[in-house]
């Protein structure tokens, strides 16, 4: 999950580079989300993963 969000970003970056603004916008949202859903998961197995 944590790798396609950095691919999103590089993309958006480099959308952003060469003036594509809409693609940079979208990419950029896309990797802001999967972002947000890495951490989400990544506490919650942090805190639910310790049960033993």
């Amino acid at each position: 999950m944590l790798h396609y969000a950095i691919v999103f970003f590089i993309i958006a970056i480099i959308a952003a580079v060469f003036g594509f603004g809409g693609i940079a916008a979208g990419a950029s949202s896309i990797a802001q989300v999967l972002f947000v859903v890495f951490l989400v998961l990544a506490i919650g197995s942090f805190f639910f993963g310790r049960g033993k």
